[in-house]
């Protein structure tokens, strides 16, 4: 049975065959992808390496994580089941809405402190 292993704190300039080519010394690789962001298209600086079997994988975590690739330091463990996550930015449908104003009182941004001048 496969088992995915997370790889955290990459370079940002590590690609998908850098990634397999580093781990396969522990053993057969079957998959290893970097996570990109959807915008911007770079690198998000941690990805996912599958070997085909187990003890590839243990080995792998005790011999990378720690290690270093291109000046930073690896973070290596067993990848966890993505679970149901709430919707970022608080509220209702994760959307913060606009125009919060900030308590200024509506006239123009001055605000006296409720002295008379």
């Amino acid at each position: 049975m496969a088992k995915k292993l997370y790889v955290g704190s990459l370079p940002y300039e590590t690609t998908d065959e850098e990634l397999r080519e580093h781990f396969s010394s522990a053993g057969a690789v079957s998959s290893a992808n970097i996570i990109m962001d959807k915008f911007s298209g770079r690198s998000k600086g941690f990805g996912f390496v599958e070997f085909e079997n187990d003890a590839d994988a243990d080995k792998a975590v005790e011999q990378f994580n720690g290690s270093e690739l291109g000046g930073r330091k690896l973070v290596v463990n067993e990848a966890r089941p993505m679970t149901d996550r709430k919707p970022r930015g608080g509220g209702s449908g994760g959307f913060r809405g606009g125009n919060g104003g900030g308590g200024r009182g509506g006239r123009g941004g001055f605000n006296r402190g409720g002295s008379d001048f």
